[in-house]
């Protein structure tokens, strides 16, 4: 599976299917909210690895939801959808894209 962090790219694909999926406390979708570490789809089954703001996130099951259903929405081939929640590297506002930066007035 590919990482965004570590300069590879996900599939461009689930990317865009994930881009549909906006947090719900913050107004901005999980993409560019820099949560989502890397995706693969082989076989019909995809795999993404993603993470949390925080360990302690309460939107974490509604979250998953929402991806599980983007993708099988979007992806018509997706056979299956395994999210991996990950927490390394640790999340952190700099991994936010500068569209999501600017919504929450971080220049």
């Amino acid at each position: 599976m590919t990482t965004e962090h570590h300069g590879a790219a996900s599939d461009p694909r689930v990317l865009d299917a994930l881009r549909q999926v906006v947090d719900p406390e913050l107004g901005i979708n999980i993409v560019d909210l820099g949560l989502v570490y890397g995706s693969e789809v082989r076989d019909g089954q995809v795999h993404v690895a993603m993470t949390m703001t925080t360990p302690a996130c309460p939107m974490e099951e509604l979250l998953m939801e929402m991806v599980h259903a983007a993708i099988l929405r979007e992806l018509p081939e997706a056979r299956s959808v395994e999210v991996d929640l990950v927490w390394e590297p640790a999340w952190k506002p700099e991994m936010m894209s500068p569209s999501a930066k600017a919504q929450l007035g971080r220049t």
